[in-house]
């Protein structure tokens, strides 16, 4: 059994295959944390030390033992009200408009397989994978406010999984201010905390800070997860690295703003929370409603972050990501964006799709610009009717065209946005976030649509279905392309639901698409990585990178996308030189090298580069199509830190050790420099392997304990690539 509860000392252990994470009901039914960490069987229940603390409080029924104060006790769901100082999980205004909470345990129940959470994303399983559930449930007995704790166990792959949801038992209408799903305190320990910053075209940057004596937040107030903060943080040990320590992570299934806090307390106690941004939230319950609040990811290694990354990978890959494109090697595609922009036609995007074909690329995809009088970003954006003038005839024609040479279609909609000058905006005023009596805040000369709003959802679902089922579309690039600002609707009677209510807007309209459409695979993308998150993923199997395609900043990028992510999750494309968001120049080789760890694709007119490169994007595509099981599968290494060495590396390894694949990129160059070899991993110890390329055999341990040197090339940025077999 993964879940165990222990009737005498009334203690849950919650187990998987490498982790156990234990807590108690405590004298006075408050939930303890006790535990997480390393595999164990026995309780832990002596990690909590009462002691009598100057200016903790104590529960009433203390009386006079003042040592029980849940200002110094771990807890799992710690409230405002209760005599805790630090940073809560659940504020809630209660009807009489007082500001206090104190569930305490009322019961549980343990079930075999993975909770859902209806309206949301959440990890699921299938078949008869081994999961299972436990419901806490909670209640404050004075106001009757219920809480409901869910834990999902994933035991094989050491996922622990924890939502929240919140009930009105009561008479009169509360406000949740505040509701945070997941909670971890630690008695003791120096920490380090790492998050994933950013800014449009340069995202999820690893940050390291130790945790000290304050509180640490990343959180997004854009109505997104953000190019800014990634909805995912890891803490560790401070001799935390890649192949050793203790480390946890939370990952937030949830595509809206968030929060993430961190804390060491008076005591030196750490705590990680994860959940819901408090700032534009203040949601109303009426008596007898209940409240969701999103999923968040746990997973603990004792080894290091590549253990931690392969446990994430996993669950997303395979328990996050659904359809028949979850496992399926996607499409090369050429995007039509930098290759034209605004300016084309039918017969232009039938030229590019023939350069394509003759290069081994499968689909076109028809980015920004068919629709209405769509020109600029100035126009038409919610006109979701085909400008067949444009095209050169109906969208079906253009798109039998193309499968006629042999080619897939893909398709660019942005349905969340809309134009003050398009007609929709024009007939709907009211459907656009816009606060009354206020200019609006506008980003790329656009507005957002209410998605809170059922009318709406349903409206741009009609008009976006009718183009897809007006031919063979089979591919969909969903974007998003400004910041929520104006928080207002015209509908709704209380203001702070505005942006959950959006949220689950845009997953009903994205549910729908996978019901309705279920051979039509949705990248997701906001401006390139502006949410990339489980919650997207649990709808759209890879989503847009970045918008920056040059070779070398994307070795940063990439490489923090993979302490979550998997490659099979990741959009990655070949794009022109000079790249046209820095101006680098690079080899095709290298940028050919690093868009392959990702969906494969390219952004340029094939008339728009030199015949050399032409020549190679042959082989390039063949060497992806040959490898990608191994890539999108295999488990992912990272060999080195971009930035801080001269090379980037990283390495992707059969589950059965029988394969590798190994990428380096130098990114430095200096006269009389020393050799760099790169240290491979996973490999299985006392074989050798075999260099497809060259047919050179290297014995495995030398590999993993030396490494292999990397040619001494003059130049910058070279880019090798080894495809070892175990012989």
């Amino acid at each position: 059994m993964s879940v165990v509860f222990h009737e005498e000392s009334r203690t849950f252990s919650i187990n998987t295959q490498n982790s156990t994470y234990q807590f108690k009901v405590g004298r006075y039914g408050h939930l303890l944390h006790l535990y997480y960490g390393r595999s164990m069987q026995e309780s832990a229940d002596f990690l909590i030390v009462p002691v009598d603390r100057g200016f903790s409080g104590n529960p009433y029924e203390a009386g006079v033992d003042k040592t029980y104060s849940l200002d110094s006790f771990p807890q799992e769901l710690p409230t405002n009200g209760t005599g805790d100082y630090r940073s809560p999980a659940v504020i809630i205004e209660n009807a009489d408009g007082t500001e206090a909470v104190d569930f305490r345990y009322t019961g549980y129940s343990i079930e075999d397989g993975k909770y859902s959470l209806s309206g949301l994303p959440a990890v699921y399983t299938e078949g008869s994978e081994n999961a299972q559930t436990l419901r806490i449930y909670m209640e404050d007995p004075f106001t009757h406010v219920k809480a409901e704790l869910l834990y999902g166990v994933l035991p094989e792959i050491d996922i622990i999984t924890r939502a929240l949801i919140i009930r009105n038992g009561g008479e009169g209408k509360i406000y949740l201010e505040k509701v945070q799903g997941a909670v971890l305190d630690f008695v003791t320990g120096d920490y380090d905390l790492i998050t994933f910053h950013g800014r449009h075209t340069m995202e999820r940057v690893p940050d390291r800070t130790p945790v000290g004596h304050t509180n640490q937040s990343v959180c997004s107030r854009r109505g997104m997860s953000s190019h800014q903060y990634n909805p995912f943080v890891i803490l560790a040990d401070r001799s935390a690295n890649e192949d050793a320590g203790d480390c946890w992570s939370m990952a937030f299934v949830y595509s809206g703003g968030f929060k993430a806090e961190c804390e060491k307390d008076q005591y030196d106690q750490t705590r990680l929370q994860m959940g819901l941004m408090d700032e534009k939230f203040r949601y109303p319950l009426q008596s007898g409603q209940e409240f969701i609040c999103p999923e968040v990811i746990m997973t603990y290694s004792a080894e290091g972050f590549a253990r931690l990354s392969h446990n994430m990978h996993d669950c997303i890959r395979r328990h996050v990501c659904r359809g028949k494109f979850r496992d399926a090697v996607r499409p090369v595609l050429i995007n039509s964006w930098e290759a034209s922009y605004f300016n084309f036609t039918g017969e232009l995007l039938f030229e590019l799709a023939m350069q394509a074909k003759e290069s081994g690329v499968e689909m076109l995809v028809m980015d920004d610009g068919w629709f209405s009088d769509r020109d600029d970003d100035r126009h038409a954006l919610g006109d979701w009717f085909v400008n067949e003038h444009k095209l050169d005839g109906t969208l079906k024609h253009l798109v039998d065209r193309v499968n006629d040479i042999g080619l897939k279609f893909g398709i660019w909609i942005e349905p969340e946005g809309v134009n003050e000058s398009s007609e929709l905006y024009k007939e709907h005023p009211d459907w656009a976030l816009v606060i009354p009596g206020r200019k609006p805040n506008r980003s790329r000369y656009q507005l957002i649509l209410d998605f809170s709003r059922k009318e709406v959802v349903d409206c741009i679902y009609e008009r976006i279905s009718n183009v897809l089922r007006s031919a063979n579309i089979e591919y969909v690039k969903w974007d998003f392309n400004r910041s929520i600002f104006d928080v207002y609707s015209a509908t709704a009677r209380e203001q702070g639901s505005v942006m959950y209510d959006y949220v689950l807007g845009l997953y009903d309209f994205l549910e729908r698409m996978n019901r309705d459409f279920p051979n039509v695979m949705i990248e997701g993308c906001s401006g390139g990585g502006g949410r990339f998150d489980a919650g997207m993923l649990y709808y759209t199997p890879q989503i847009w990178c970045s918008d920056n395609t040059d070779a070398i900043d994307r070795l940063s990028i990439q490489y923090g996308t993979s302490f979550a992510y998997p490659i099979s999750a990741v959009g990655s494309h070949v794009s022109v030189v000079p790249n046209e968001q820095n101006g680098r120049v690079t080899d095709i080789s290298v940028r050919s090298a690093v868009a392959m760890a990702g969906s494969f694709g390219y952004e340029f007119s094939f008339t728009k580069i030199p015949q050399s490169d032409r020549d190679t994007i042959n082989a390039d595509i063949e060497t992806y199509k040959r490898l990608a099981p191994l890539m999108m599968n295999g488990l992912y290494y990272r060999l080195s830190v971009p930035l801080k060495d001269a090379f980037t590396a990283w390495e992707m390894v059969a589950r059965d050790g029988s394969e590798a694949l190994v990428t380096a990129v130098t990114t430095e160059i200096h006269g009389n420099m020393p050799i760099r070899y790169v240290r491979m991993k996973g490999l299985e110890t006392g074989r050798m392997y075999r260099d497809e390329a060259s047919g050179r055999e290297y014995p495995a341990d030398v590999l993993m304990q030396i490494g292999w040197p990397i040619p001494a090339v003059l130049g910058e940025y070279h880019a090798y690539r080894l495809h070892l077999v175990r012989v």
